[in-house]
């Protein structure tokens, strides 16, 4: 389902837009930006009110940066596939 909307944009961009994507294809193109930003727009909203969850104090084994932890996992992972090799 769509809904029909006037809006106004500034000459230049809608020269580039209709230039890029032909004068049948300008709807399709805003409609499929406009969604892009609302998805942005939600994400950094989501984002910003997450922000400071994360404790380090719930998460002790995550305290240091992300490429040791991922590390330890890929020595884990090592080892544990050596003794199931073993048997």
């Amino acid at each position: 389902m769509s809904k029909s909307t006037h809006i106004n944009i500034p000459e230049q961009p809608a020269e580039e837009i209709g230039s890029l994507v032909g004068k049948r294809g300008r709807s399709s193109f805003l409609a499929e930006t406009a969604w892009k930003g609302v998805r942005t727009i939600r994400m950094l909203n989501t984002l910003e009110e997450a922000s400071g969850a994360w404790k380090d104090k719930d998460h002790p084994d995550l305290k240091g940066s992300a490429a040791e932890y991922v590390e330890k996992i890929r020595e884990e992972d090592e080892r544990r596939f050596e003794r199931i090799t073993e048997r």
